[in-house]
C-alpha cells in the first residue's frame, strides 16, 4: 500500500511549505492547487470558481454524502457544489493509488480514512502567521495589521466550515491527527528533514 501524508493547515502557518518539502525529501508525489486544476478539467469550471468552492464554507444547508440523490429542481449552485466534492474525493481516490504522495488539504485525511495516512495538522500563533503571509508577497503587504488578521481569520473559519460539514468532525481537533506541529517562530525549511526521518 502507498504511503500517504495528509495535511492540514491553519492559514499562514507554513502547513504548505511543510508539505513540499517533504514530498522532495521523501521524493514522494506532491498535490494541491494540482487538485483544482483537475477538478476544473473534470467538470469544465473555471480553476477561480472551483478554488472559492473549495475555500469557502458550503453553501447547502444539509451534508452530501457520495452517491446520494438529490431532488429535482434543486439550486444549480447547489448542484455545483455537490459536483465539485464528488470530483474531488475521485481524484483524491485515485492519486493516493498512484504512488507515494503528500496531499495538502481538501478534506484528504477524511476521504483517505480507509487507507490509513499519515495525518499532519499544523498551527501557529498569529504573530508568526501574519510574518509568514506578508513574506508571501505584495498582495499581504499592502494590508493594514488589522485587515491581515482579519483575512487570516476569515480563511480559517471557512477552512473549518468546508471541513466540518463534509467530514462531520471538528477542523484541527488534535484527536483526529496522528501528528500536530506549532510552527511558531520555527523555520519550517529546519522542520521537514526532521519529519522526514519517520518515513525514511
Amino acid at each position: 500500500m502507498n504511503r500517504i501524508i495528509t495535511i492540514g493547515r491553519e492559514f499562514g502557518s507554513g502547513g504548505r511549505e511543510l508539505g513540499r518539502r517533504l514530498s522532495e525529501l521523501l521524493q514522494f508525489a506532491y498535490y494541491d492547487q494540482e487538485i483544482v486544476s483537475e477538478i476544473a478539467k473534470r467538470t469544465s469550471m473555471s480553476e477561480a470558481y472551483v478554488q472559492q468552492i473549495v475555500e469557502h464554507k458550503p453553501l447547502m444547508s444539509f451534508p452530501i454524502s457520495i452517491g446520494r440523490s438529490f431532488y429535482a429542481g434543486v439550486n444549480p449552485i447547489e448542484q455545483q457544489t455537490q459536483a465539485i466534492y464528488v470530483e474531488q474525493h475521485r481524484i483524491i481516490k485515485e492519486l493516493a493509488e498512484k504512488s507515494d504522495c503528500v496531499i495538502v488539504g481538501r478534506c484528504a485525511d477524511y476521504i483517505l480514512r480507509d487507507r490509513h495516512p499519515f495525518r499532519i495538522f499544523v498551527y501557529a500563533d498569529m504573530a508568526s502567521r501574519m510574518e509568514r503571509c506578508r513574506e508571501k508577497g505584495p498582495a499581504e503587504e499592502s494590508l493594514t495589521d488589522r485587515e491581515l488578521k482579519q483575512k487570516i481569520q476569515s480563511v480559517d473559519r471557512n477552512r473549518a466550515k468546508y471541513y466540518e460539514f463534509y467530514t462531520g468532525q471538528k477542523w484541527g481537533d488534535r484527536l483526529d491527527y496522528d501528528l500536530c506541529i506549532n510552527t511558531t517562530k520555527t523555520s519550517i525549511k529546519e522542520i521537514a528533514p526532521v519529519l522526514a526521518k519517520l518515513w525514511s
